[in-house]
């Protein structure tokens, strides 16, 4: 039953045992005896209380449809308002679902082209410092070398630390140009990229140990490359913010990933022994790693670790990473890719 319905009902009820009241042989004597007040008291007291069980039950489901507004996140998809109460509310209710589901998708669109984007320019900022700024430091440290031959010797020292200087400069320019872009990843795999990536982070004042599985089931090249921008930035904000001496970076294939379809998948674990999240506030960083998990539809969960310390917890499922994705083994199929990665595809295409 509509609301309208429902309060027009209880209100003609109201009216109706009003008229019949006047026109029947209760009456109000002059002065009112005290009986008589406390009839009409009880009933406008009965007409009163229903009159707010009505609107009580009929006005619930707006209020839970504004919790559900109030706390609706687009990084935590999937809530959905129930859809109960009246007619126009439970229509209401279904066309603010309908409504969150194409921002949903809108906004995983958007992700997937800015995110390509993203890797497309990191990928042509890193060729550019490779192949130009590279090769030019590369050039000037050769002649500083030829230079170093030829000076007096009291301008020898100056040329030695240019040298050097020249040399730093380099070692710098490379390891953007790997951070920017993980050439590892396209060249030897997943496997050797996280290693590549335990090693680059293990420095004096923080050690990180790495285990990472050898019989992972197959991923995706999209799959492959979120998982190293994960543990990346998990590893980047162990180093930054955790004040933590000891990381671990895991990479293990679990099952049930997929609930009672008990599939198997994969899942990246960076733990560290720091000062632990607290109440954590998440920033660009946090907000990116869940960007880049929405993309190929996996769980991402920050909290904290096992006594102490933050673990970044990201759990892909092998249907998500492969057959949703549109890209089995063997090659990709169009017409399964999602409409979010076919338009990163294509924009990645247009560039």
């Amino acid at each position: 039953m509509s609301l309208f319905r429902r309060i027009f009902l209880l209100n003609a009820a109201g009216l109706t045992v009003a008229t019949a009241l006047l026109l029947g042989p209760v009456t109000v004597s002059t002065p009112i005896l005290p009986g008589e007040v406390l009839v009409v008291v009880a009933g406008l007291a009965v007409l009163l209380v229903v009159n707010a069980l009505v609107l009580r039950i009929g006005l619930a489901p707006l209020q839970r449809l504004g919790r559900a507004m109030a706390t609706a996140d687009l990084l935590h998809p999937g809530a959905r308002a129930p859809v109960t109460g009246p007619a126009e509310v439970a229509g209401l209710i279904t066309t603010y679902n309908t409504m969150l589901d194409r921002l949903e998708t809108e906004r995983a669109t958007s992700s997937a082209r800015a995110l390509s984007a993203q890797e497309g320019e990191r990928r042509r900022i890193s060729q550019e410092l490779h192949d130009e700024v590279g090769q030019t430091l590369t050039a000037v440290l050769l002649q500083l070398k030829r230079v170093a031959d030829q000076v007096p010797g009291e301008l020898r020292e100056e040329v030695r630390q240019a040298q050097e200087a020249t040399r730093g400069s380099l070692d710098e320019i490379r390891r953007i140009a790997r951070r920017l872009r993980p050439g590892v990843l396209e060249e030897l795999g997943l496997h050797s990229a996280l290693r590549s990536l335990a090693a680059e982070f293990t420095t004096h004042g923080l050690s990180v140990r790495h285990h990472l599985d050898g019989d992972l089931p197959p991923l995706t090249e999209e799959t492959e490359l979120v998982v190293y921008r994960v543990a990346q930035e998990g590893l980047t904000n162990t180093a930054r913010h955790a004040g933590a001496d000891r990381a671990e970076l895991r990479l293990r294939r679990v099952v049930g990933v997929d609930g009672d379809d008990g599939g198997d998948g994969v899942e990246l674990l960076v733990r560290d022994n720091g000062k632990g999240p607290g109440r954590l506030r998440e920033g660009a960083g946090i907000s990116g790693m869940r960007e880049r998990a929405l993309l190929i539809g996996a769980a991402l969960s920050v909290g904290a670790g096992p006594g102490a310390g933050t673990d970044v917890r990201l759990r892909i499922s092998t249907k998500t990473g492969a057959s949703e994705a549109g890209v089995s083994t063997t090659g990709a199929s169009e017409s399964g890719v999602p409409p979010q990665l076919r338009a990163a595809t294509a924009f990645e295409g247009d560039r």
